[in-house]
């Protein structure tokens, strides 16, 4: 076991932040993706490449204007969003930031971005989730489902809330009951490791999980031994986890097993510990290609205040 655990970390990639992409939000006037890219920037000395995709339905073939009329129209929104990313990179670049700039035309916006991932092939990608005054939650659109999907690097979705940026926790998932494999559980621990010494956050280190309840119970036996099976459940969760974090200088203050639906422990424990940061790992499976963050992953994040960083298998 001990071979295949260290095969396992040979293979983990560190979290080397040296070129963080940033999707700029064209419809925003802040920009929470590019003002979380900074602080890592101003951290870890990151360069910045800033992306704007514009499009307009209005400028495509076969509406109003003629082919050499939209072919302006495009050159003169590009231009125009060229401007704009010059005036957000002129004060990052006075205090000694290099920030790359790049606009591009089209539709769907993931597509867009994914494209610039191939050719860039960053470290990270910032995107800014959707926000609604009237709500605390992560609202994530379909290009943030679409990333999360079919993004190959760590994807760091910008909640809107204010941004603290004193710790962080991986959400651990050690008998890979969301059919995740084992190694994804070493890469969270790793990366969560890695940029709480990068950034100077506390990371902390979750497992949560859940009985089947008494009233689901399809066997008389263990109706009957009910408080029996819930002890056996702990313990063998407990053993999982402690064997997992046991790989790593991990203080046990940071390690937290926790019985309760994965949907309602994670929002209450960032809520409580005033998480920033919270990495998930995704798969993608399935023959719709559906990427999932453990199987309750949308009910995790409709109640999730703080952001979120995405990470795939590295095999994947």
């Amino acid at each position: 076991m001990r071979c295949n655990v260290q095969l396992i970390h040979s293979e983990v990639q560190a979290m080397n932040l040296q070129q963080l992409l940033v999707v700029i939000d064209p419809q925003q006037t802040p920009q929470p993706a590019l003002d979380r890219a900074v602080w890592l920037a101003r951290k870890t000395r990151a360069q910045l490449h800033l992306l704007l995709v514009e499009y307009n339905a209005a400028l495509e073939a076969g509406h109003l204007f003629d082919t050499a009329m939209q072919s302006r129209g495009r050159a003169a929104l590009i231009e125009r969003g060229t401007a704009w990313l010059e005036e957000l990179a002129a004060p990052l670049r006075a205090e000694g930031l290099e920030v790359h700039l790049d606009v591009r035309w089209g539709r769907p916006l993931h597509k867009l971005v994914l494209e610039k991932v191939a050719e860039l092939a960053p470290d990270l990608v910032l995107k800014s989730t959707v926000h609604d005054s009237l709500l605390r939650r992560l609202l994530l659109t379909n290009s943030c489902w679409q990333l999360i999907r079919h993004c190959p690097i760590p994807l760091w979705l910008v909640h809107h809330a204010e941004w603290q940026g004193h710790s962080l926790c991986a959400a651990l998932d050690p008998l890979h009951s969301a059919d995740k494999p084992a190694a994804l559980d070493h890469q969270l621990i790793r990366a969560a490791s890695e940029l709480s010494g990068q950034l100077g956050m506390r990371a902390h280190y979750l497992h949560s999980y859940s009985p089947l309840p008494r009233t689901l119970m399809f066997d008389a036996q263990l109706v009957a031994n009910y408080d029996d099976y819930v002890a056996r459940c702990a313990a063998q969760h407990r053993e999982a986890f402690e064997q997992l974090i046991g790989h790593y200088p991990i203080a046990t203050p940071d390690t937290h097993l926790i019985e309760g639906f994965a949907e309602e422990v994670l929002p209450r424990f960032v809520r409580e510990q005033h998480v920033d940061l919270l990495l998930m790992g995704a798969i993608a499976r399935g023959h719709l290609d559906t990427a999932l963050i453990g199987h309750t992953a949308e009910r995790i994040l409709e109640n999730l205040d703080c952001d979120l960083l995405v990470l795939k298998p590295e095999q994947a």
